[in-house]
């Protein structure tokens, strides 16, 4: 079982950045509006300090919903998803392992390049790597629940607005969550973790419904 769930892990993680992959344009994406929205907000580096946060967890929302449509869609196209369905692992836990490999591929990077670049969103450098670690908690929420919006539209053409209109609310809390640890802890104020807690709960329990429903969804899809 773990030699299969480790193979589904590998494959989608090379998938997601051979000859560019589905991963390359939505990291783009991500960098391209943490560095150059704050340019067009003028000079006032309090406006930036201040819209900094949201910034960085808005596009890296939208930056995850641009990988899902074809998170199962190729499956279910090349018949893997029968593969799946036949192999010894559990289909829940093979959902589970698409999804780490997304994150690892996608998730990852941008939380890297989130802390990084919340530096010249005038963030203090002490706070950086807490942006870091809160991004990287929520993209593994963003993309858990992802998964579910991901398995409903497989067979749907262009299902990237119904993926939309499915996970976009559960978007908001780890947004709400993130955004506030990540402005409490750029201001310096000591009571970031509350949010920080309420951030990793809120992930957690995506981490566990996500797959789940995911798999059913897959299998109603199969059938």
């Amino acid at each position: 079982m773990i030699r299969a769930l480790m193979s589904v892990y590998r494959r989608d993680v090379a998938l997601a950045w051979a000859g560019g992959g589905g991963a390359a344009a939505p990291l783009g994406f991500y960098v391209g509006v943490v560095l150059l929205l704050p340019l067009a907000m003028g000079p006032e580096r309090a406006l930036i300090a201040a819209a900094g946060p949201p910034l960085l967890w808005v596009a890296g929302a939208l930056s995850v919903l641009m990988t899902l449509e074809r998170l199962f869609q190729a499956d279910l196209e090349d018949a893997s998803l029968d593969q799946l369905l036949l192999a010894a692992a559990p289909l829940e836990l093979a959902a589970f392992a698409k999804g780490a490999a997304l994150w690892t591929a996608l998730g990852l990077p941008m939380a890297l390049v989130g802390g990084i670049a919340s530096l010249t969103l005038q963030t203090p450098p002490a706070a950086a790597p807490i942006i870091a670690l809160g991004l990287a908690v929520g993209m593994a929420g963003f993309i858990s629940i992802g998964l579910l919006g991901a398995a409903l539209a497989a067979g749907v053409r262009r299902g990237g607005v119904l993926i939309a209109v499915l996970v976009l609310p559960f978007f908001a809390p780890p947004i709400i969550f993130g955004a506030a640890a990540a402005a409490a802890a750029s201001a310096g104020e000591a009571p970031f973790e509350g949010a920080f807690q309420l951030l990793g709960a809120c992930c957690l329990f995506y981490a566990a419904l996500g797959p789940i429903a995911a798999a059913a969804a897959l299998r109603l899809q199969a059938d």
